[in-house]
C-alpha cells in the first residue's frame, strides 16, 4: 500500500506534478461562495494545497478563512502565489491531529487525496470539526479511476453510507456547474453536521 505521508506529497507539490490543479477556484464552489452573506464565519479548506478557494474566500471579505495542509512545499506554492495571505491562518499540519471549530469546512480534492481505509476518519474528523449547526461542502468525483490513486475516485452510494451517520443530506447531487473536463462526473454536496448524544 502506498504511503502518501507529508514527503510524498512535497515531492509532488515540488515536481509540480498536480494535474488535478485547475489553477482557480471551481466554478460549483465559486457559485455558493458568491451566495454567502455572513462574513464572521470561520472557514477551513483543508487538504488545501494551492488554496485558491481561501484566496477567493479572503478577496470577498471572509477574514476568518484558514487553510490546512501538512505539505509545507504546497503553503510554499501557495504563499508564492498569494504572499499577502496572514501567516496565522495557515495551519501545517496533519488534519487527523487538527483541533479547533468552524461553520464551514471546504472539500475540493482532499478526500479524493486520501487512501479509501482513511475515508472513515475523515468524515468523523469532519464532524468533530464543525460548530453545531455547522456544514460541510464541496466537490467529489462521482466515478473510479481506472489507475491506482490519488486520486481515488467513488460513487454516490459509497458517499452516502460514508457521510450519513454524522450528517444530514441538504444537497447531494450532480454538480450543474462544474468545468467541461468534469462535466458529469463531479457530486456537489452541502452537509449539516448532525448531533450527537
Amino acid at each position: 500500500m502506498q504511503i502518501l505521508n507529508a514527503e510524498y506529497w512535497d515531492t509532488i507539490y515540488q515536481a509540480e506534478k498536480t494535474s488535478w490543479d485547475i489553477g482557480y477556484v471551481s466554478t460549483p464552489l465559486k457559485t455558493y461562495f458568491d451566495q454567502l452573506t455572513d462574513l464572521s464565519i470561520r472557514i477551513l479548506v483543508a487538504g488545501s494545497g494551492n488554496a485558491y478557494e481561501a484566496e477567493y474566500l479572503w478577496e470577498l471579505g471572509f477574514k476568518n478563512v484558514f487553510i490546512l495542509d501538512f505539505s509545507r512545499a504546497a503553503i510554499q506554492s501557495f504563499l508564492k502565489r498569494y504572499p499577502h495571505f496572514p501567516k496565522q491562518n495557515i495551519l501545517h499540519e496533519d488534519f487527523f491531529d487538527h483541533q479547533s471549530h468552524y461553520d464551514l469546512i471546504v472539500e475540493q480534492t482532499f478526500l479524493t487525496s486520501l487512501l479509501p481505509p482513511q475515508r472513515k476518519a475523515y468524515a468523523q474528523k469532519m464532524h468533530q470539526l464543525l460548530n453545531p449547526k455547522g456544514k460541510l461542502m464541496g466537490l467529489v468525483f462521482n466515478h473510479l479511476f481506472p489507475f491506482e490513486g490519488p486520486p481515488f475516485g467513488g460513487t454516490e452510494q459509497e458517499y452516502r453510507i460514508l457521510f450519513q451517520p454524522y450528517f444530514q443530506f441538504v444537497v447531494f447531487e450532480k454538480a450543474y456547474n462544474s468545468i467541461k473536463p468534469r462535466k458529469g462526473r463531479e457530486l456537489f454536496f452541502i452537509l449539516k453536521k448532525k448531533e450527537t448524544d
